[in-house]
């Protein structure tokens, strides 16, 4: 926890993007951070689309600021994705930038930062696995925000009950859903379409998931590529084979359903395409098709566009839903500051930044720091040399 004579600033923009409409920090945690010690400078408006107004960040404790001041004199930039260009070449060398940068998917920008002298903090990289982190895990979170968002999205897609329903007119039949990938977005998508009535399945190919998805009430299916969990708690990415078997399986399954919920990602890399063209042309007309995996490098159900909704030929709708947490911004964003707030508070427990390589938490989130890229696997991305040093840095902050 910081002192309360600490000089560390923490800075909050509005997000400049049309389908973004959350905030890093909420009022409550900006009251948190400030009751540590910390500054903390706030655009005006920048909590606006998730209902925060600047008069409960002032109650807070922050203090509002023009875009370019926060900018210039801010010591960490809290953020939900990697800013642009214009902002991370005015920050001063030795700032920080923390939220979910996705960096292996911007690799130019990270050698561009790194050599800026800007530390990079990437919440998206932290493991899972690490219980002490949990309160960091903003990756988590988000998608539990977005697995929920999916849920409600598919329902008001779908041209039908959900439950069934007994009137007099007759009885409706409940609606089937499935979803597939049942990690932490996928769970909660499940336990949302289950609550709306629809009869609900979780598929994936780790089969420890079983327990979870019976627990929530739903079936469970599996692939016989059953060995699918990869490092820090995701499924790992499926070798060509085996893509086309689970491929296979999948379609053969999936025409008696609904509507399906797709939530597979591979950090890093381009989603697997788990509803194929072959498969879309033999749904229902009806069926909805809601894609969690969408982004600029595909998605998981074949044509999928982040962002936009269409319907096939056939009459079944996709919507490209890679995000829907943004969709929730008022709940997303308070969990999000949660979230910035204890890694704030890993990073400067004495009131200024100090990175550990020798710290699980820090080795795994910190991307680059003091002129070079210290993350194993941002590193490994960019063709550079392992590090072996473990010696602590402190970097004050300036």
């Amino acid at each position: 926890m910081a002192n309360s004579d600490t000089s560390l600033t923490i800075g909050v923009l509005s997000e400049k993007t049309s389908r973004e409409h959350r905030v890093a920090l909420d009022p409550s945690a900006t009251k948190q951070l400030v009751q540590a010690g910390f500054s903390v400078l706030i655009e005006a408006g920048c909590g606006s689309d998730a209902s925060f107004t600047d008069e409960s960040y002032l109650s807070a404790g922050a203090t509002l600021a023009a875009r370019s001041e926060i900018i210039a004199s801010c010591d960490a930039l809290a953020a939900l994705s990697l800013p642009a260009s214009d902002v991370t070449n005015a920050l001063s060398s030795g700032s920080a930038v923390i939220g979910l940068l996705d960096p292996l998917n911007n690799l130019d920008r990270v050698s561009t930062l790194a050599a800026q002298g800007l530390t990079l903090v990437a919440l998206g990289l932290l493991p899972r696995t690490l219980s002490r982190a949990q309160s960091m895990d903003a990756l988590s979170s988000q998608s539990s925000a977005a697995g929920y968002r999916a849920g409600i999205v598919a329902a008001e897609k779908f041209g039908r009950y959900l439950p069934m329903m007994i009137t007099a007119s007759g009885t409706a039949t409940p609606a089937k859903a499935i979803v597939i990938g049942t990690g932490v977005a996928g769970l909660q998508a499940i336990a949302t379409t289950k609550r709306l009535g629809a009869v609900v399945t979780g598929y994936d190919v780790r089969a420890a998931s079983h327990t979870e998805v019976e627990s929530l009430g739903a079936k469970f299916l599996t692939s016989s590529v059953a060995a699918g969990a990869g490092e820090g708690g995701y499924a790992r990415a499926m070798t060509a084979e085996e893509q086309a078997i689970q491929q296979k399986e999948l379609a053969d399954a999936l025409v008696a359903f609904d509507i399906i919920i797709t939530t597979a990602k591979v950090p890093g890399r381009t989603p697997p395409l788990l509803v194929s063209q072959d498969t879309l042309a033999e749904l229902k007309p009806g069926t909805v098709c809601v894609d969690l995996g969408a982004s600029d490098k595909g998605g998981n159900v074949f044509g999928s566009i982040d962002g936009e909704t269409f319907t096939t030929a056939n009459g079944v709708v996709v919507v490209g839903g890679g995000n829907l947490a943004a969709d929730l911004p008022a709940s997303s964003s308070l969990m999000y500051g949660r979230n910035i707030t204890a890694v704030v508070e890993a990073l400067a427990p004495a009131g200024t930044i100090a990175i550990d390589p020798a710290d699980d938490v820090h080795k795994a989130i910190v991307v680059c720091h003091a002129g070079d890229v210290t993350n194993a696997a941002v590193r490994t991305a960019l063709n550079l040399d392992s590090l072996d040093s473990t010696e602590t840095v402190k970097a004050q902050a300036n």
